[in-house]
């Protein structure tokens, strides 16, 4: 019988599960003590606070050859699904995004997008909206139309698509030339569809299928180093929107109002304005700032990724939609380029010199300004000022807050002649002698934002690109850490001239985008609680901006839950 010989070697032991899910736990664990190590610990090791996360990103623009400068005409669009059951029509507006080979310095960018303007019951608008892009590259595009029926009281109902697919341009591309592109009813709205579908059956001359008619032309190869960003050049679209009743809880007028001294409150003299301008690109591509996570609620709150950041984003875009809330008083306006009478109206926006006016700005990745004024009044605060006008956008060029002075003369240095404020200087605005040259007034602007914090070495930057785009206009700009008692003094000096030249009523806005009707009685017991709601400090009110978000939960898991399915079915379903 032959002997059995022991192996030495090891014996190959089954594996389980388990132990997958150990050597994950373990490789875990080691990640979170690394980044608890960088967290307390400089790149030295020094054993220094690290800063947060955010700020001035220094990630380059990939180099790639220029591309062309392609102009866009939206014409207009026919047979559109009535969402209006009561008119049988619809209040249509086109939104146009665009996407390249191009890379994007992070995923999160945003793609340059244009908006025309809504036109009033009508199921056939003609908009004839141009839109001009630079560096849009020759391996072609795809662009992508979103038709919508705008509905300020609800969430606008999404009326259809349309896209548009190129894979090649040149200077020598014959371009497209009011060709209609049917418009794809999946992602519109079924009930709107459900309505033209009725009509349809009674009248047989009303069809079910539309159309949005678009013209593309490239204009010619720019003229620049690299190509590795898209962007705007024109026209450079303005608008103002408009919100009484959310004025009238802040206590912000129209300057007209008062110019009798007329000290009867009434609710049409309030009017709390919102503002957005398309500036000529290119933005300068060292003006990039990502939000900075100064606490740990906020990385969710940009990203989704917790339920209460999820609420928090959702609170902000709702905000953001309320503010800047497109309705039938609305105004609209564009400029084909940069010119004084640009800067005239830009002048106008922010009503000259009036009233001691202190402005919140972001400034978007492809140049679009928005800004609306601020103060302690303004319960935009709650959250965070800047992440609202963003629209929670994860990269904007630059943000923080500017005013505007009038100069004596306007041949001299501002820092070396008086200005209105803090000093009183005739032929302000309201009277027949208002200085209408640019040159007699003075943007002051500065990097004060928490929520980005933008580096203050590119403010010259900043300045030299305002210059391009609001020719004639003087301006300042101020660092809010190295020039802080020169900005505080200033702005000091702005809100004395408020108090002198308008009445404000100081209520908290927080909850003024839910404000459902302009119910007389309801308006005067909130301005009635003013002083109580003074009287919270800011670590309640921000309890409150918490807490009060399960009324928006609410809303958003009835009215807004069918929207956010199609907007991701959009987005995952591509372009089929």
């Amino acid at each position: 019988m032959d002997a059995q010989i022991e192996s030495t070697d090891p014996v190959e032991q089954p594996t389980h599960r388990t132990d997958a899910y150990a050597t994950k736990f373990v490789d875990k664990t080691t990640a979170l003590q690394e980044k608890a190590k960088h967290k307390t610990s400089g790149a030295g090791g020094d054993g220094k606070q690290k800063a947060p996360a955010g700020g001035y990103d220094k990630t380059p623009v990939a180099k790639v050859l220029p591309g062309y400068t392609v102009k866009f005409t939206f014409h207009r669009a026919t047979n559109l699904p009535m969402a209006d059951i009561n008119t049988l029509s619809s209040d249509p507006y086109l939104v146009a995004s665009l996407k390249t080979s191009l890379p994007l310095r992070h995923k999160e960018d945003p793609r340059i997008s244009f908006r025309t303007r809504t036109l009033r019951r009508n199921v056939k608008p003609e908009w004839n909206a141009e839109w001009i892009v630079a560096n849009v590259p020759g391996s072609g595009f795809q662009l992508k139309c979103r038709l919508y029926d705008e509905d300020p009281s609800n969430h606008d109902d999404r009326l259809g698509n349309v896209h548009v697919h190129v894979d090649r341009i040149s200077e020598s591309w014959e371009g497209i030339r009011n060709q209609p592109y049917n418009i794809k009813k999946r992602m519109g709205s079924k009930r709107a569809y459900l309505v033209r579908g009725c009509v349809s059956m009674f009248n047989r001359s009303v069809p079910m299928s539309g159309d949005v008619f678009i013209s593309i032309e490239v204009l010619g190869r720019i003229e620049a180093e690299s190509g590795g960003r898209m962007y705007t050049i024109g026209p450079c679209v303005w608008s103002q929107h408009f919100s009484p009743m959310i004025g009238r809880l802040a206590g912000t007028k129209d300057p007209t109002e008062d110019v009798n001294g007329n000290s009867e409150k009434k609710s049409e003299s309030y009017n709390f304005q919102a503002n957005q301008v398309q500036l000529a690109g290119p933005v300068p591509e060292q003006l990039y700032h990502r939000y900075v996570e100064f606490r740990p609620f906020v990385a969710g709150m940009f990203t989704s990724h917790s339920f209460k950041g999820r609420i928090l984003n959702h609170a902000l875009h709702h905000q953001h939609a309320r503010i800047y809330n497109y309705d039938r008083s609305t105004i609209y306006g564009s400029f084909p380029s940069p010119s004084k009478d640009m800067t005239l109206k830009f002048l106008e926006l922010v009503h000259y010199d009036h009233g001691g006016r202190i402005f919140t700005y972001v400034l978007s990745l492809d140049g679009q300004w928005r800004f609306t004024e601020t103060g302690k009044e303004f319960g935009i605060d709650l959250l965070s000022k800047h992440t609202m006008h963003s629209d929670v956008s994860i990269y904007i060029a630059f943000s923080g807050e500017f005013f505007i002075r009038r100069l004596q003369s306007h041949h001299k240095d501002p820092e070396e002649q008086e200005t209105h404020p803090p000093t009183k200087i005739g032929g302000g605005p309201l009277q027949e002698d208002t200085p209408q040259d640019p040159a007699y007034y003075q943007l002051v602007i500065d990097n004060d934002s928490g929520t980005y914090r933008p580096d203050a070495g590119l403010l010259e930057q900043l300045k030299e690109f305002l210059q391009r785009n609001l020719p004639g206009l003087k301006i300042t700009t101020l660092d809010c850490t190295g020039d802080k008692e020169v900005m505080e003094k200033m702005k000091e000096e702005q809100r004395s001239c408020k108090k002198k030249e308008g009445k404000h009523t100081a209520v908290v806005q927080g909850d003024g985008g839910s404000i459902s009707s302009s119910d007389e009685e309801d308006l005067d017991n909130a301005v009635a609680q003013n002083d109580e709601a003074k009287e919270k400090g800011p670590t309640e009110k921000l309890g409150h901006a918490i807490a009060a978000p399960a009324e928006e939960l609410t809303t958003w898991a009835q009215g807004h839950k069918a929207r956010e399915q199609r907007e991701t079915e959009d987005h995952t379903g591509g372009a089929r």
